[in-house]
């Protein structure tokens, strides 16, 4: 039996091959399509500058205020120049000459006076003091121990010797207190005293029983006497 169609004559022999042409260059296409872009000229132009435009600036008028020049000072009055007829004599000071020569006498001290120097009086703090001032009875023991019984006797002595009814006849009641601050100078003596306290009558009585205190043996700092200030703090209760 014979074909009824010529095999060179058929289309779709190659079909397949035909397709795959085709589906590759529709890929370009598209690939193409995709990855194309475009410009704008402004954007690119970025960066351009034209010399040849001018730089038009506005000049902003002003008036310039022409103020009158102030009036010229008035004329100054000539000097009157007195003569004084010079009546007065000068004593003209003659400087001599200090320089010496052979024919200079020279004069032969006899005798010169020395001044003695005035020594200061120096105040040492009792806390810090090398050697501390000495009450009757402290000569035993070392620097602390000559202090503490030195706080101790004056403190019994200002028990003894201050009147506590004081208080009483000057109306006053409750807690009193009494700061007293004295000196100790180089001789042993006391000096400076200065009481505070609620009550005039109380500070002049602080004042007469420190005064009382016996001579003491005076502080020393580096082998030499000193002035020693102290502070005593007297309190005692009013009986009601």
């Amino acid at each position: 039996m014979e074909p009824k169609k010529n095999p060179q004559a058929n289309v779709g022999r190659n079909s397949s091959l035909y397709f795959a042409i085709g589906l590759a260059l529709m890929l370009f296409l598209t690939n193409f399509a995709i990855n194309y872009k475009t410009y704008d000229k402004k954007v690119v132009d970025i960066g351009e500058l034209n010399l040849q435009e001018e730089f038009e600036e506005e000049i902003p008028l002003t008036q310039q205020l022409q103020t009158p020049p102030p009036p010229p000072p008035p004329p100054a009055a000539p000097e009157q120049i007195e003569i004084v007829e010079d009546e007065v004599e000068v004593e003209e000071t003659v400087i001599e000459s200090t320089e010496v020569n052979q024919e200079t006498e020279i004069v032969k001290v006899e005798h010169v006076e020395a001044v003695e120097a005035v020594e200061e009086d120096v105040e040492v703090p009792f806390a810090v003091i090398e050697n501390v001032p000495v009450f009757p009875g402290c000569e035993k023991g070392n620097n602390q121990q000559k202090k503490d019984c030195m706080s101790k006797k004056i403190s019994e002595f200002v028990g003894k010797k201050f009147n506590t009814e004081l208080a009483s006849d000057l109306g006053l009641s409750g807690r009193q207190r009494i700061n007293v601050i004295f000196k100790i100078d180089k001789t042993g003596s006391i000096t400076g005293i200065k009481a505070r306290a609620p009550h005039p009558g109380l500070e002049k009585e602080a004042a007469r029983v420190i005064g009382l205190l016996p001579q003491m043996k005076p502080g020393m700092q580096r082998g030499k006497p000193v002035t020693v200030p102290y502070s005593l703090p007297i309190v005692f209760q009013v009986q009601d």
